[in-house]
């Protein structure tokens, strides 16, 4: 796999040079300073390839093109923003970049609860916390018809921890919640995030799943004239949230969706964080369904508890079987260099990492701290060497 770094541009406190420090090859960006659903054009486009290949690496990615809510609901001015993600996709082509990751998560983006969840060794990681969702939906943005969401047990528990919190603890929860993480699209108010949801109050999972492919069948043509790949990310969490239907959750999901548009340009972004936070996503079974149609992973483990929560381990050590699911990933590129499928290399990068103590202090975006994704990385590239070596001196697959 190719190893690639997340980097946000220009205003990234973690720059080009320390990304070729880490032994990454390919970087992994968007024109972030573009997010609200207008073309990015080709000038823009060409600058910031030539910022990344001056210094010796490759775009390799381009995550995200983002897709406005009006898609979404397929409302207001959503012909105009459709219009306008096909004009990017376009010229990102006539640039040389042709493998585009985006997600069609209504509302929220990627969403935690707690950016620095303490570790027993001192470090601190992102955690997702089922009863503080509930607890802040319920009780601080007490969105209407929220508590049909919940059993009456989470409604109970959910009603402890917010009667122990302070206003500084409501505070930072609602401003992890809303106010938009690394590389999200959503950036939010109280009063916005209510109206944002209102937008979707007669939008079941049914009706998202068919915008979500009248969507794609507008756009993978033009992905497939451009010689592009598109390569959906899931819902992260993957399950609902604030009552919101989440078409990209499950290995169900992505089925539905290779099925709804059957072309080698509509793929995915095999997330092993977002797919493996659900026990019933079998990773390594999803990598020998999907094999062909797998155009970026994210490696990132996680912990998973019985009511949904979760939290981000040390990339080897958590629920998900890393060295099974790089494995397999190796496997297909195996199979692509036997059969002369190009791009055989799939690109990967280590998703998040842990805020290490020599970053501590410092101005780091949540979950995209320089040491622990060096760490991670470490850790990822040694589980390639090492099954390499092994495939090498005539060992099996594990």
């Amino acid at each position: 796999m190719q190893e690639t770094w997340r980097w946000f541009g220009p205003p990234d406190p973690i720059s080009l040079d320390n990304v070729i420090q880490a032994g990454a090859t390919g970087v992994v960006t968007a024109l972030h300073q573009l997010y609200d659903g207008r073309p990015w054009p080709l000038a823009d486009i060409r600058q910031r390839k030539a910022e990344i290949e001056a210094r010796g690496l490759d775009w390799s990615v381009v995550e995200s093109i983002p897709v406005h809510n009006s898609i979404k609901t397929r409302s207001g001015d959503y012909r105009y923003y459709i219009e306008a993600w096909k004009e990017t996709l376009r010229n990102l082509a006539e640039a040389g970049i042709h493998t585009v990751c985006y997600n069609f998560m209504p509302v929220v983006d990627w969403t935690r609860t707690n950016l620095e969840y303490r570790l027993p060794n001192d470090s601190h990681a992102l955690r997702f916390d089922m009863l503080e969702f509930v607890a802040y939906d319920l009780f601080v943005l007490r969105r209407r018809g929220a508590g049909a969401c919940y059993s009456s047990e989470q409604v109970a528990a959910a009603q402890q921890i917010y009667s122990a919190m302070g206003e500084a603890q409501i505070e930072r929860l609602e401003q992890n919640i809303i106010a938009g993480l690394p590389g999200g699209e959503g950036h939010y108010d109280r009063e916005s995030i209510v109206s944002a949801l209102e937008q979707y109050r007669d939008i079941d999972s049914d009706r998202m799943r068919r915008h979500l492919f009248e969507f794609l069948r507008e756009v993978v043509p033009v992905a497939e004239a451009c010689g592009s790949r598109l390569c959906v990310h899931p819902d992260d969490p993957p399950f609902s949230l604030f009552g919101l239907p989440r078409v990209v959750s499950t290995a169900a999901d992505a089925r539905a969706l290779l099925q709804a548009v059957d072309s080698p340009a509509n793929g995915l972004t095999l997330c092993a964080g977002s797919y493996g936070a659900r026990g019933d996503n079998d990773l390594i079974a999803m990598v020998r369904e999907f094999g062909r149609r797998i155009h970026f992973v994210h490696l990132r483990n996680v912990v998973r508890e019985a009511d949904g929560s979760f939290f981000e381990s040390d990339h080897l050590d958590g629920d998900n079987d890393m060295v099974g699911l790089i494995s397999a990933l190796m496997d297909e590129e195996a199979q692509r260099s036997a059969e002369g499928y190009l791009p055989a290399e799939i690109p990967m990068r280590p998703d998040h990492g842990h805020l290490l103590a020599e970053d501590r202090g410092k101005d780091v975006n949540p979950g995209y701290s320089l040491n622990g994704r060096m760490k991670s990385l470490a850790e990822l590239r040694g589980v390639m060497c090492a099954l390499r070596q092994i495939r090498g001196n005539g060992g099996s697959t594990l």
